[in-house]
């Protein structure tokens, strides 16, 4: 508003304008506090404030002092950034897109978010829907390296730059972990847990994920390394799959029924592959002849570490709850023609059944899935 116009300023009306504008998105649910964290107000003016929008039908009473606005929003968003998740069939991917679409709404930033479903086909559907859409950036998370050359010359072409998250694009910049580094975490920790309890190893299997690239690799090439600081000529068998739950226990079911090793260590690529080679060698009694270290520190990793005398003897956090804030940030200075590095990463740490209550002290509080343990598919 304009000096001149201060004059003209009905306080309480600008006041009941601010409650309206701390709704972030349609059908966002606040509750009388948030009302208060957002606007400056103090609780009694906010309350007689959205009391009055209440009554004149501007605002909705979803509980006691919980409401909804009822008045949608006029300013327009800056930008409309495309989000291509990967598949959102575990807790660690479902928790970095619940993290983006979040931080996307807090900054009132348009995001249109389809799934990819580990599908080509439909990777390459979402790519030319954003084409289409006329998104000003795409944040693309798949991990078929031979799809990425192509999904980066389509968005090329169209002018729209992209972040991507899971395997390398071309000319993108990347998000994500950084794999040699958390891969080596994992690795150091496996070999000493198995100098201390077993001063020696027979073997050592990498549970791999078949599709993806150097990128990926460089994660089991970091437990490699890791594991041979503590034990330098321990062989070393390299297990391609899906690095799912189902496929790897059906990987390690089948590897149990021929090896002869009875101290076996796991690498695996993310916390399902490890899940599923720690269940099958539970159910084959063999449990007591594995260690087991996982990648990513989801919620069903982190529950399993909780479990008594689990041989998931740890798994490298990449903490996917705080992507969205760093990934937005990313995209701004991106469409602001700020410089940014090539590659931005995430902090790592290991958590271990020691750890996992300081590290992460609320889970039981607000994770049912670290209430249970997953079965056996």
């Amino acid at each position: 508003m304009k000096k001149a116009d201060e004059g003209y300023l009905v306080e309480a009306v600008a006041r009941a304008c601010d409650i309206l504008l701390a709704f972030h998105h349609e059908d966002e649910i606040l509750r009388l506090r948030d009302l208060v964290s957002r606007t400056g107000l103090n609780p009694a003016t906010a309350l007689r404030l959205t009391s009055t929008l209440e009554q004149r039908g501007m605002v909705q009473r979803v509980r006691k002092n919980e409401y909804r606005s009822n008045v949608k929003s006029i300013v327009r968003s800056r930008y409309r950034l495309g989000y291509a998740s990967q598949g959102e069939d575990s807790s660690f991917s479902q928790e970095w897109s619940d993290s983006i679409v979040r931080v996307a709404a807090e900054q009132r930033i348009d995001l249109l978010a389809l799934n990819n479903g580990f599908d080509r086909d439909a990777a390459l559907r979402n790519v030319d829907r954003f084409i289409r859409e006329k998104v000003n950036l795409v944040i693309e998370h798949q991990f078929n390296e031979q799809l990425a050359p192509i999904i980066s010359t389509k968005l090329l072409d169209a002018g729209i730059p992209l972040i991507a998250m899971g395997t390398a694009h071309p000319g993108a910049t990347y998000y994500g972990g950084n794999n040699y580094g958390a891969g080596l975490i994992g690795g150091r920790y496996l070999g000493r847990w198995a100098k201390k309890f077993w001063k020696e190893a027979d073997e050592l299997l990498l549970l791999e994920l078949s599709m993806a690239g150097p990128l990926l690799q460089s994660r089991l090439t970091g437990v490699e390394i890791g594991v041979r600081e503590t034990f330098p000529n321990i062989p070393v068998l390299h297990l391609k799959g899906t690095a799912q739950f189902g496929d790897t226990l059906e990987v390690i079911r089948k590897h149990l029924t021929h090896t002869m090793s009875r101290r076996i260590l796991v690498g695996a690529v993310n916390d399902p592959c490890a899940l599923g080679a720690l269940r099958a060698f539970e159910e084959s009694g063999l449990v007591e002849n594995c260690a087991v270290m996982g990648q990513g520190g989801s919620a069903e990793g982190r529950a399993e570490l909780r479990r008594p005398n689990t041989r998931l003897v740890g798994t490298v956090a990449f903490f996917p709850e705080k992507y969205g804030e760093r990934i937005i940030a990313l995209a701004l200075d991106i469409l602001s023609k700020k410089s940014v590095p090539p590659a931005v990463f995430v902090d790592h740490q290991l958590l271990t059944p020691a750890n996992i209550d300081h590290i992460y002290p609320n889970d039981l509080l607000t994770s049912p899935l670290n209430r249970t343990v997953p079965a056996i598919a």
